[in-house]
């Protein structure tokens, strides 16, 4: 018996629908993971943006480096982590966009300080 063209075209159908259930699922796994290591991925972008604000206000006001020259101290893994100046305030800020804020200034006496967040938003 020959097949008509609707029995032809069938397993088309079907593999249409199956792609889309494929993505939605990966998509669903994607979205369970991220809700998974979210917290873990704060921890490690707030661990980051404080090392890079501390290391970068003592290489930067201690050491009397320049800005672009500091951020060569930074460990494999750190390209995210971006640092601003405010000389003013002889004061280095750090940021991993969406994930985490830091900031570090320099204190005649005490060298440079990680500041708490009230500090941060004051300044």
């Amino acid at each position: 018996m020959a097949k008509t063209q609707t029995e032809a075209k069938s397993p088309h159908k079907k593999w249409g629908k199956g792609w889309k259930i494929g993505l939605a699922l990966l998509l669903l796994i994607l979205a369970v993971m991220l809700f998974y290591f979210l917290p873990a991925i704060k921890g490690l972008t707030q661990a980051g943006t404080a090392y890079g604000a501390r290391v970068t206000c003592s290489c930067r006001y201690i050491g009397g480096r320049s800005l672009e020259d500091c951020q060569k101290d930074f460990e494999d893994g750190m390209e995210m982590v971006s640092v601003s100046e405010d000389g003013d305030a002889k004061r280095i800020d750090a940021t991993v966009p969406l994930l985490a804020h830091e900031a570090a200034e320099y204190r005649e006496g005490y060298g440079c300080v990680l500041l708490t967040k009230d500090e941060r938003d004051a300044g």
